[in-house]
Protein backbone atom coordinates (compact mmCIF):
# COMPACT_ATOMS: atom_id res chain seq x y z
CA UNK A 1 0.00 0.00 0.00
CA UNK A 2 1.28 3.63 -1.27
CA UNK A 3 1.53 6.10 1.48
CA UNK A 4 0.43 9.39 0.56
CA UNK A 5 2.29 12.32 1.70
CA UNK A 6 0.79 15.81 2.72
CA UNK A 7 3.87 17.25 1.37
CA UNK A 8 7.77 16.80 0.19
CA UNK A 9 8.83 17.04 3.64
CA UNK A 10 10.40 13.79 4.45
CA UNK A 11 11.73 13.74 8.50
CA UNK A 12 14.03 11.34 7.34
CA UNK A 13 15.90 13.71 5.98
CA UNK A 14 16.53 16.03 8.57
CA UNK A 15 20.22 17.40 9.37
CA UNK A 16 21.61 20.35 11.09
CA UNK A 17 23.68 22.51 8.89
CA UNK A 18 24.70 26.23 8.16
CA UNK A 19 22.80 28.36 5.27
CA UNK A 20 25.39 29.07 2.53
CA UNK A 21 24.30 31.13 -0.18
CA UNK A 22 25.83 33.98 -3.29
CA UNK A 23 24.81 36.48 -5.91
CA UNK A 24 26.64 37.36 -8.59
CA UNK A 25 26.24 39.46 -11.53
CA UNK A 26 27.61 37.04 -14.31
CA UNK A 27 28.65 40.40 -16.47
CA UNK A 28 29.97 42.18 -13.45
CA UNK A 29 28.72 44.87 -13.30
CA UNK A 30 28.73 46.27 -9.49
CA UNK A 31 25.59 47.21 -7.61
CA UNK A 32 23.94 48.05 -4.17
CA UNK A 33 21.46 45.42 -5.09
CA UNK A 34 23.86 43.11 -5.04
CA UNK A 35 24.23 43.79 -1.54
CA UNK A 36 20.82 43.81 -0.61
CA UNK A 37 19.97 40.46 -2.24
CA UNK A 38 22.47 39.07 -0.60
CA UNK A 39 21.68 40.37 2.85
CA UNK A 40 18.08 39.00 1.73
CA UNK A 41 19.43 35.73 1.29
CA UNK A 42 21.08 35.87 4.30
CA UNK A 43 17.82 36.88 6.52
CA UNK A 44 16.25 33.55 4.45
CA UNK A 45 18.56 31.39 5.54
CA UNK A 46 17.73 32.16 9.46
CA UNK A 47 16.52 28.52 10.05
CA UNK A 48 19.96 27.36 9.26
CA UNK A 49 21.00 29.71 11.77
CA UNK A 50 21.64 28.48 15.83
CA UNK A 51 21.21 30.61 18.81
CA UNK A 52 22.06 29.08 22.37
CA UNK A 53 20.75 30.13 25.81
CA UNK A 54 20.58 34.13 24.72
CA UNK A 55 17.92 34.27 22.06
CA UNK A 56 20.08 36.94 20.55
CA UNK A 57 23.56 35.78 20.36
CA UNK A 58 23.89 33.48 16.87
CA UNK A 59 26.02 31.14 15.98
CA UNK A 60 27.71 33.62 13.07
CA UNK A 61 26.69 35.73 10.13
CA UNK A 62 28.40 37.20 7.60
CA UNK A 63 29.04 38.49 3.93
CA UNK A 64 31.94 38.90 1.48
CA UNK A 65 31.41 41.73 -1.43
CA UNK A 66 33.96 43.45 -3.83
CA UNK A 67 36.15 46.05 -2.31
CA UNK A 68 33.49 49.19 -2.94
CA UNK A 69 36.34 51.39 -4.32
CA UNK A 70 34.16 54.94 -3.83
CA UNK A 71 32.87 53.96 -0.50
CA UNK A 72 36.00 53.98 1.27
CA UNK A 73 37.87 56.72 -0.84
CA UNK A 74 34.85 58.71 0.78
CA UNK A 75 35.66 57.61 4.20
CA UNK A 76 39.15 57.98 4.25
CA UNK A 77 39.28 61.42 3.53
CA UNK A 78 36.71 62.27 5.85
CA UNK A 79 39.44 60.79 8.03
CA UNK A 80 42.36 62.99 6.31
CA UNK A 81 43.78 60.20 4.89
CA UNK A 82 44.55 59.74 0.96
CA UNK A 83 44.37 56.26 -1.11
CA UNK A 84 46.48 55.19 -4.02
CA UNK A 85 45.34 55.98 -7.51
CA UNK A 86 43.66 53.13 -9.17
CA UNK A 87 43.46 50.27 -7.19
CA UNK A 88 46.95 49.83 -5.72
CA UNK A 89 45.49 49.69 -2.00
CA UNK A 90 44.01 47.41 0.22
CA UNK A 91 41.59 47.01 3.05
CA UNK A 92 42.27 44.62 5.91
CA UNK A 93 39.17 43.75 8.39
CA UNK A 94 40.90 43.66 11.46
CA UNK A 95 39.29 41.88 15.06
CA UNK A 96 41.31 43.77 18.12
CA UNK A 97 41.05 42.57 21.59
CA UNK A 98 38.94 45.37 23.91
CA UNK A 99 42.15 45.97 25.92
CA UNK A 100 43.60 49.12 24.96
CA UNK A 101 47.09 48.31 25.82
CA UNK A 102 46.80 44.69 23.90
CA UNK A 103 45.15 45.96 21.07
CA UNK A 104 47.60 49.03 20.60
CA UNK A 105 50.19 45.89 20.64
CA UNK A 106 48.56 43.91 18.27
CA UNK A 107 48.09 47.10 16.06
CA UNK A 108 52.02 47.55 16.49
CA UNK A 109 52.75 43.94 15.32
CA UNK A 110 50.46 44.49 12.18
CA UNK A 111 51.98 47.48 11.00
CA UNK A 112 55.69 46.59 11.53
CA UNK A 113 55.15 43.40 9.14
CA UNK A 114 53.67 45.24 7.20
CA UNK A 115 56.35 47.68 6.43
CA UNK A 116 59.08 44.95 7.00
CA UNK A 117 57.55 43.80 3.86
CA UNK A 118 57.51 46.61 1.65
CA UNK A 119 54.22 47.83 1.58
CA UNK A 120 52.45 51.43 3.82
CA UNK A 121 50.42 51.48 6.29
CA UNK A 122 48.18 54.08 5.36
CA UNK A 123 46.02 54.88 8.57
CA UNK A 124 43.06 52.99 10.00
CA UNK A 125 39.46 53.28 10.36
CA UNK A 126 37.30 52.47 13.30
CA UNK A 127 34.17 50.18 11.61
CA UNK A 128 30.83 52.05 13.17
CA UNK A 129 29.05 49.06 14.92
CA UNK A 130 25.85 49.32 17.03
CA UNK A 131 26.14 46.94 19.72
CA UNK A 132 22.43 47.08 20.82
CA UNK A 133 21.47 45.15 18.10
CA UNK A 134 22.99 41.83 19.45
CA UNK A 135 22.49 39.78 22.81
CA UNK A 136 24.52 39.64 25.56
CA UNK A 137 26.29 36.94 25.40
CA UNK A 138 27.88 38.22 21.90
CA UNK A 139 28.40 41.87 23.75
CA UNK A 140 30.48 39.97 26.70
CA UNK A 141 33.12 38.79 23.83
CA UNK A 142 32.85 41.22 21.61
CA UNK A 143 36.32 42.57 19.82
CA UNK A 144 36.84 46.15 19.06
CA UNK A 145 36.57 46.59 15.10
CA UNK A 146 39.14 48.14 12.59
CA UNK A 147 40.09 48.50 9.17
CA UNK A 148 43.68 48.95 7.98
CA UNK A 149 44.38 50.81 4.87
CA UNK A 150 47.70 49.39 2.96
CA UNK A 151 49.17 50.95 -0.37
CA UNK A 152 50.79 48.18 -2.25
CA UNK A 153 54.54 49.10 -3.78
CA UNK A 154 57.46 46.87 -4.86
CA UNK A 155 55.46 44.04 -6.38
CA UNK A 156 53.55 43.61 -9.49
CA UNK A 157 49.66 43.40 -9.11
CA UNK A 158 49.92 39.10 -9.52
CA UNK A 159 51.31 39.26 -6.44
CA UNK A 160 49.71 41.49 -4.68
CA UNK A 161 47.25 39.07 -2.57
CA UNK A 162 50.08 36.70 -2.16
CA UNK A 163 52.36 39.89 -0.52
CA UNK A 164 49.07 40.09 1.73
CA UNK A 165 48.65 36.45 2.61
CA UNK A 166 52.52 36.76 4.00
CA UNK A 167 51.58 39.76 5.87
CA UNK A 168 48.36 38.71 7.95
CA UNK A 169 50.25 34.55 8.79
CA UNK A 170 53.78 36.61 10.23
CA UNK A 171 51.34 38.86 12.40
CA UNK A 172 49.15 35.91 13.41
CA UNK A 173 52.29 34.21 14.42
CA UNK A 174 54.06 36.97 16.13
CA UNK A 175 50.84 37.81 17.77
CA UNK A 176 50.77 34.26 19.10
CA UNK A 177 54.64 33.87 19.89
CA UNK A 178 54.79 37.59 21.74
CA UNK A 179 51.30 36.27 23.98
CA UNK A 180 50.06 39.82 22.66
CA UNK A 181 47.19 38.62 22.86
CA UNK A 182 46.07 35.82 25.73
CA UNK A 183 42.08 35.91 25.03
CA UNK A 184 42.64 34.84 21.41
CA UNK A 185 40.53 37.90 19.32
CA UNK A 186 42.87 39.07 17.22
CA UNK A 187 41.75 37.76 14.18
CA UNK A 188 42.21 39.52 10.80
CA UNK A 189 38.79 38.66 8.64
CA UNK A 190 39.97 39.80 5.24
CA UNK A 191 43.15 41.57 3.68
CA UNK A 192 42.49 42.14 0.39
CA UNK A 193 42.94 44.53 -2.25
CA UNK A 194 39.92 42.47 -3.79
CA UNK A 195 37.60 41.27 -1.18
CA UNK A 196 36.49 42.52 2.28
CA UNK A 197 34.16 40.59 5.09
CA UNK A 198 31.73 41.95 7.16
CA UNK A 199 30.96 38.93 9.57
CA UNK A 200 30.39 38.34 13.75
CA UNK A 201 28.70 36.76 15.99
CA UNK A 202 25.56 37.38 14.77
CA UNK A 203 21.99 36.27 13.79
CA UNK A 204 20.94 36.98 10.28
CA UNK A 205 18.55 39.77 10.68
CA UNK A 206 21.57 41.27 12.98
CA UNK A 207 24.48 41.52 10.72
CA UNK A 208 23.38 45.12 8.55
CA UNK A 209 22.39 46.42 11.72
CA UNK A 210 25.12 45.47 13.37
CA UNK A 211 27.40 46.63 11.18
CA UNK A 212 25.98 50.34 9.13
CA UNK A 213 28.73 50.21 6.48
CA UNK A 214 26.48 47.34 4.93
CA UNK A 215 23.32 49.43 4.67
CA UNK A 216 25.68 52.84 2.86
CA UNK A 217 24.18 53.58 -0.95
CA UNK A 218 27.87 53.85 -1.76
CA UNK A 219 28.41 50.47 -1.42
CA UNK A 220 28.47 48.51 -4.26
CA UNK A 221 29.51 45.07 -5.14
CA UNK A 222 29.39 42.52 -8.52
CA UNK A 223 29.32 39.62 -5.77
CA UNK A 224 28.31 38.97 -2.26
CA UNK A 225 28.14 35.56 -0.72
CA UNK A 226 26.75 34.81 2.59
CA UNK A 227 27.08 32.23 5.48
CA UNK A 228 24.16 31.62 8.46
CA UNK A 229 26.47 29.65 10.82
CA UNK A 230 24.86 26.41 12.38
CA UNK A 231 27.61 25.69 15.08
CA UNK A 232 28.40 22.11 15.61
CA UNK A 233 31.88 20.84 16.36
CA UNK A 234 33.35 24.19 17.03
CA UNK A 235 32.05 26.53 19.57
CA UNK A 236 30.71 29.98 18.09
CA UNK A 237 33.15 32.52 18.42
CA UNK A 238 33.47 36.07 16.24
CA UNK A 239 36.42 34.88 14.32
CA UNK A 240 34.77 31.58 13.37
CA UNK A 241 31.73 33.21 11.73
CA UNK A 242 31.84 32.86 8.15
CA UNK A 243 32.36 33.76 5.03
CA UNK A 244 36.14 33.30 5.31
CA UNK A 245 38.85 35.00 3.16
CA UNK A 246 37.87 32.04 0.18
CA UNK A 247 35.20 29.95 0.87
CA UNK A 248 31.87 29.70 2.85
CA UNK A 249 31.27 25.97 3.69
CA UNK A 250 28.86 23.70 5.80
CA UNK A 251 31.83 22.16 7.35
CA UNK A 252 30.84 18.61 8.56
CA UNK A 253 34.53 17.07 7.16
CA UNK A 254 34.45 13.46 8.79
CA UNK A 255 38.15 13.00 7.38
CA UNK A 256 39.26 16.19 9.09
CA UNK A 257 41.85 14.44 11.45
CA UNK A 258 43.01 12.78 8.56
CA UNK A 259 43.62 15.34 6.28
CA UNK A 260 44.82 17.63 9.39
CA UNK A 261 47.71 15.15 10.26
CA UNK A 262 48.79 14.46 6.42
CA UNK A 263 49.27 17.94 5.85
CA UNK A 264 51.41 17.95 8.95
CA UNK A 265 53.45 15.14 7.88
CA UNK A 266 54.02 16.68 4.78
CA UNK A 267 55.53 19.98 6.06
CA UNK A 268 59.06 19.70 5.27
CA UNK A 269 58.11 19.13 1.82
CA UNK A 270 56.20 22.25 0.79
CA UNK A 271 57.83 24.00 -1.21
CA UNK A 272 56.99 27.12 -3.67
CA UNK A 273 58.88 29.45 -5.36
CA UNK A 274 55.87 31.74 -5.54
CA UNK A 275 56.92 32.56 -1.97
CA UNK A 276 59.71 34.47 -1.70
CA UNK A 277 61.22 33.56 1.09
CA UNK A 278 60.02 30.13 2.19
CA UNK A 279 56.82 28.74 3.56
CA UNK A 280 58.50 27.72 6.86
CA UNK A 281 57.88 31.01 8.34
CA UNK A 282 54.30 30.97 7.27
CA UNK A 283 53.81 27.43 9.53
CA UNK A 284 51.15 26.96 10.65
CA UNK A 285 49.44 26.84 7.21
CA UNK A 286 46.43 25.14 9.13
CA UNK A 287 45.89 26.76 12.13
CA UNK A 288 45.45 24.62 15.17
CA UNK A 289 42.24 24.84 16.92
CA UNK A 290 39.82 26.41 14.71
CA UNK A 291 36.41 25.14 12.55
CA UNK A 292 36.41 22.73 10.01
CA UNK A 293 35.72 25.06 7.18
CA UNK A 294 38.24 27.41 8.60
CA UNK A 295 40.81 24.36 8.06
CA UNK A 296 39.44 24.17 4.68
CA UNK A 297 39.79 27.62 3.79
CA UNK A 298 43.50 27.80 4.90
CA UNK A 299 44.11 25.37 2.30
CA UNK A 300 42.27 26.89 -0.73
CA UNK A 301 44.03 29.21 0.40
CA UNK A 302 47.64 28.30 -0.02
CA UNK A 303 46.91 26.14 -2.90
CA UNK A 304 45.64 29.46 -4.91
CA UNK A 305 47.93 31.55 -4.33
CA UNK A 306 50.40 28.94 -4.32
CA UNK A 307 49.66 29.03 -8.61
CA UNK A 308 46.94 26.77 -8.92
CA UNK A 309 43.56 27.83 -10.47
CA UNK A 310 40.71 27.76 -7.86
CA UNK A 311 39.07 24.57 -9.66
CA UNK A 312 41.92 22.79 -9.71
CA UNK A 313 42.56 23.60 -6.05
CA UNK A 314 38.78 22.39 -5.18
CA UNK A 315 39.25 19.44 -7.41
CA UNK A 316 42.09 18.46 -5.07
CA UNK A 317 40.44 19.59 -1.95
Amino acid sequence: MLVSLPSLYEPGMDRDACGVGFVADIKGNRSRSIIDDGLEVLRRLSHRAACGADPETGDGAGILIQLPDRFFRAEVTRLGLELAPGRRFAVGQVFLPPDPFQRVICEQILEDVIKEEGQRVLGWRDVPTDPAHVGQVARDVMPVFRQIFVRMRRVPPSAWERTLYVIRKLAENRVRERGADPAGYFHVASLSTETIVYKGLLLPRQLPLFFPDLRAPELVSAIAVVHSRFSTNTFPTWDLAQPFRYIAHNGEINTLRGNSNWMQARRSQLHSAKFHGGLERLMPIIVPGKSDSAQFDNMVELLTLGGRTLPHAMMMM
